[in-house]
């Protein structure tokens, strides 16, 4: 496709079809860099993984200097009775241990005499008969780099040793009600013991302050991952163009979607696909996905993978039918421009909000000239006008968690971009029914979203395989 005839600005000239495969960078000056994208998904390099959380506990525990901290995984939730969910481990945990299981603590000892200890499950033959293998702490210990681990039933009784004569704490304090109370309890024990010398932590830190810092840039291996995620939703995105025709129901395509994320190797959906026909397409969390596809409707899918921990986050919006009418083909064009201009904005030593603020200018002007918005462009901005048809934010960070760690501001300044940082461009337009709309665009619902890593050089997009272009999606919806 022509990148201008795409929404990019005019000075990106390069030439790309969903169908070549590639990866497309976009350097700080805008120009659109091609470069050849993998066709198979390799296997975790998990020796370099485990040497990488090593890496990541040791930041931490310089960062922290002298003192202790507590990160527990996620506990196992019941679904029904005796029925369990499917297990998944919580993310800063996951970031420092590469561990999996459920019932497990990660204990940091910082200072002269660093430590990472590992508390976990014992090894138990007769729940392994069920449940499948379980490392136990010396498995643990051997197989992620651990220093120390202890069965996760002694937890109780080595914390109030481990916390004695620390000058500071380090945990999530009000993220479980539980936890608090069983740290406290730990600390008032330490306490307890003043008269013969023992001092308990005089400070309480926020250990997440640290950790979603460290989490908002990624290194070569997290990247490396979710380019893998990128690839599997891209295709999964494609496969649900080609399955889809008029008076098919909305499930029907989610389930093509999960079909692919998981035959391709993704462990889960990185959260529950939006499979919004019609003007389900205008309800933002449309999660029934029990509607049926009609002829001259558009189809808004938002759907990405999980691969080993990290999320792919993929909007497209194409025609039930394979063609788009007019007033459609207006607002899909229109949305895509605001992204080109969203993403043309992503680069080291960007704002965060700047991507934001070139959909924003984009999409009023699109606006006013469709007759939704009545002005100029620096009024519907100012007025905000433009939200009864776009409400929402351009992106948000994305990684372990599909909105993930970090801030977005610092010191009252929208944070700078770096290299390395993980981000979401997803500009939209919902039109509602009303007497001052155009029946013509009634219930149409556009949102395009790719997955976007700062490069040196500017940006990377990482879901860039999708089909994307009028002419691409033209030609593939309803072709499977």
């Amino acid at each position: 496709m022509e990148a201008q005839a795409a929404g990019y600005p005019s000075q990106v000239v390069c030439r790309a079809r969903s169908e070549d495969k590639i990866a497309h960078h976009f350097s700080h000056d805008g120009y659109l860099i091609t470069a050849p994208k993998q066709t198979t998904i390799a296997r975790m390099d998990t020796t370099t993984n485990v040497s990488r959380h090593g890496e990541r506990r040791l930041a931490l525990q310089q960062r922290m200097k002298k003192g202790v901290a507590i990160v527990p995984t996620a506990p196992a939730r019941l679904r029904n009775r005796d029925s369990d969910y499917l297990y998944r481990f919580d993310s800063y945990f996951y970031y420092l241990t590469g561990f999996a299981e459920p019932d497990a603590v990660l204990v940091l000892l910082a200072g002269e005499e660093a430590k990472a200890i590992l508390f976990c499950r014992d090894r138990n033959p007769e729940r392994e008969l069920w449940e499948g293998v379980r490392l136990g702490p010396e498995g643990a210990k051997a197989g992620f780099g651990f220093d120390e681990a202890y069965p996760i039933q002694t937890l109780d009784e080595h914390m109030p040793k481990l916390l004695a004569d620390q000058p500071a704490l380090y945990y999530a304090p009000g993220a479980d009600a539980g936890w608090d109370a069983r740290v406290m309890s730990w600390l008032n024990q330490v306490r307890s013991q003043a008269r013969v010398g023992i001092s308990a932590p005089a400070e309480i830190h926020d250990v997440r302050v640290d950790l979603d810092d460290m989490r908002s840039i990624k290194d070569e291996g997290e990247i490396a991952v979710m380019r893998r995620a990128a690839t599997i939703s891209a295709a999964a995105h494609e496969r649900a163009m080609r399955a889809t025709r008029p008076g098919r129901g909305e499930y029907e395509i989610e389930a093509e979607l999960l079909y692919e994320f998981r035959r391709r190797g993704a462990q889960f959906p990185a959260y529950w696909p939006i499979v919004a026909g019609g003007a389900n397409a205008c309800v933002l969390h449309y999660r029934d996905n029990n509607g049926r596809l009609a002829d001259g409707e558009v189809l808004l899918i938002d759907a990405g993978c999980e691969l080993d921990g990290y999320a792919s986050d993929l909007t497209r919006t194409f025609p039930v039918n394979g063609k788009f009418s007019g007033p459609q083909r207006d607002i899909y064009e229109l949305v895509l421009a605001a992204q080109g201009a969203a993403v043309a904005a992503v680069g080291p030593g960007k704002r965060w909000n700047d991507p934001h603020d070139a959909a924003v200018k984009t999409l009023a002007t699109g606006f006013i000239d469709l007759g939704l918005c009545h002005g100029t462009p620096d009024k519907v901005i100012e007025t905000e006008d433009y939200k009864r048809f776009y409400m929402h934010r351009t992106g948000h960070w994305l990684g372990l968690d599909v909105h993930d760690a970090g801030d977005y501001k610092s010191a009252g300044e929208w944070r700078a971009l770096q290299p390395g940082m993980t981000l979401t461009v997803e500009p939209g337009c919902y039109i509602r029914p009303a007497d001052d709309v155009p029946e013509a665009f009634w219930n149409i619902g556009v949102r395009i979203e790719d997955d976007v890593v700062v490069t040196p050089s500017g940006c990377e997009v990482l879901t860039a395989a999708a089909p994307k272009s009028v002419a691409d999606i033209e030609a593939l919806v309803g072709r499977g």
